[in-house]
């Protein structure tokens, strides 16, 4: 019954709650930002680049005898090709960027209202000078 107790205990710490929820909500702020990436940006991005599908494109690194020019990504994978997908690598890329500013944004905000942490009193200037004086007559 100890170790029950003690993981109830665990549980019910305010941080594991936190982290939980932050992850929960974490992976659903992700998807949205996704969706947002792959189906409004990128889009656009590839109208202005003269209706470029950056998600399927590819260089091929070491073709095999089934792979063929013109092939879609997911055909030249199956093909055996060795392919570098830099197009789904600039697709992730976005995603990350605006991951990365929106929680910028997030914990900015967040320090703005918090109330800023006293400073600790030290010793004055005069304290300081009056000690060095000491240490030097000594």
């Amino acid at each position: 019954m100890g170790m029950l107790s003690e993981f109830k205990d665990f549980v019910n710490k305010g941080n594991v709650m936190d982290l939980a929820v932050g992850v929960i909500i974490g992976g659903a702020f992700g998807k949205i930002v996704t969706a947002l990436t792959d189906d409004l940006i990128m889009p656009l991005v590839g109208m202005v680049f003269g209706n470029l599908d950056f998600s399927s494109k590819y260089i091929v690194l070491g073709a095999t005898e089934k792979f063929e020019e013109g092939m879609s990504l997911a055909a030249a994978k199956a093909s055996g090709a060795n392919v570098l997908a830099w197009g789904d690598f600039v697709s992730v890329l976005i995603n990350f960027l605006i991951l990365a500013f929106v929680i910028f944004q997030l914990v900015k905000f967040a320090n703005r209202l918090s109330p800023p942490a006293a400073a600790v009193a030290g010793p004055s200037e005069v304290d300081l000078l009056t000690e060095i004086r000491d240490a030097l007559k000594k």
